[in-house]
């Protein structure tokens, strides 16, 4: 995957390709190795699973800033606040959209909504655009207010740690091609835009697919502000897998089809999640609790559909 990403913005800074097609099949094909990154490699990283060596873990987490992000800010986005928070509103920062998109039936309803299930395809292939030059910023802004990053002299270290990442990464992904490339700048920045959405649509419906879905539940907390239930039935409750039988696809994604055991064991690598499905499936079967799972991805991408027309049409649905 780190090749997949790497090869193509290196043969285009060579200054080799003249062709504006090949321009955009390149960065494309670049999209394809970031989304892989994202899904496959930092992901687990910045779990501490992809390696037993801590180190290892440390430096491959650093392959999501080589794309733009900063794995300090989506260490607590994800691995924090989503995992331990799933699917509750405001404190699940995943279904806290910009204000025309309706992730949850709690949040305000507006005419706009309507039409999402129609308009948020769009949106989810500008996410990683977002994501790598405003995001990151607008969210370490909140996390300081929430007390994750010191005041003072701490939080402007950390900052100018971003700032220099996302340096590195927009140079060699954007600036030396534009530079480079025997071709108009403009036609760099649509390619690059191109490659932002192709991983986009990727990766944000890989994630959409586990969670918003007419199965699962969106709970909330009580007048002390307290969930009820214990939190390894709560991610049952919250998440849905997809696809299990697809070994190729699941290498892609990294094993993000199997949500509900990368919820319940996040410490364990995504390579383990197949042969472990079976025992959390029969475990739950026991418990009486649910274990969401659709069959293959396009039956996944069409309860997410529902999911999203449902929540444009009506203020109450099944709040779990």
């Amino acid at each position: 995957m780190l090749l997949v990403f790497i090869t193509p913005l290196v043969i285009i800074n060579t200054g080799i390709v003249s062709s504006i097609w090949m321009t955009f099949a390149l960065y494309i094909l670049s999209g394809f190795g970031m989304a892989g990154i994202g899904m496959g490699i930092m992901h687990d990283a910045i779990h501490n699973s992809y390696s037993k060596n801590q180190k290892v873990n440390r430096i491959l987490g650093y392959t999501l800033n080589l794309i733009g992000a900063n794995a300090s800010i989506w260490k607590i986005q994800h691995n924090v606040l989503h995992h331990t928070f799933t699917n509750i509103e405001e404190a699940d920062d995943d279904i806290n959209p910009p204000f025309f998109l309706r992730f949850t039936p709690h949040t305000k309803r507006y005419f706009i909504h309507k039409f999402q299930h129609i308009y948020s395809w769009f949106f989810y292939g500008l996410s990683t655009v977002s994501w790598v030059t405003a995001k990151d910023f607008v969210r370490m802004a909140k996390f300081k207010k929430m007390g994750f990053f010191n005041e003072g002299k701490a939080f402007n270290k950390e900052l100018a740690k971003v700032i220099a990442w996302k340096i590195v990464s927009f140079g060699f992904v954007l600036v030396l091609p534009i530079i480079m490339a025997p071709v108009a700048w403009w036609i760099i920045v649509l390619a690059f835009i191109s490659m932002h959405f192709v991983t986009g649509l990727m990766i944000t419906t890989v994630f959409q697919l586990a969670h918003i879905v007419p199965t699962t539940e969106y709970p909330l907390p009580n007048e002390e502000g307290i969930v009820e239930g214990d939190w390894a039935s709560h991610q049952l409750f919250t998440t849905s897998n997809f696809s299990p039988k697809s070994r190729l696809f699941s290498w892609f994604i990294g094993g993000l089809n199997y949500q509900i055991e990368h919820h319940l064991l996040p410490n364990i690598c995504h390579v383990h999640y197949r042969k472990i499905s079976h025992i959390v499936a029969e475990t739950a079967k026991e418990y009486g609790l649910p274990y969401h799972n659709k069959h293959n991805f396009v039956s996944a991408v069409g309860e997410h559909f529902k999911m999203l027309r449902q929540l444009g049409r009506m203020d109450n649905l099944r709040a779990g």
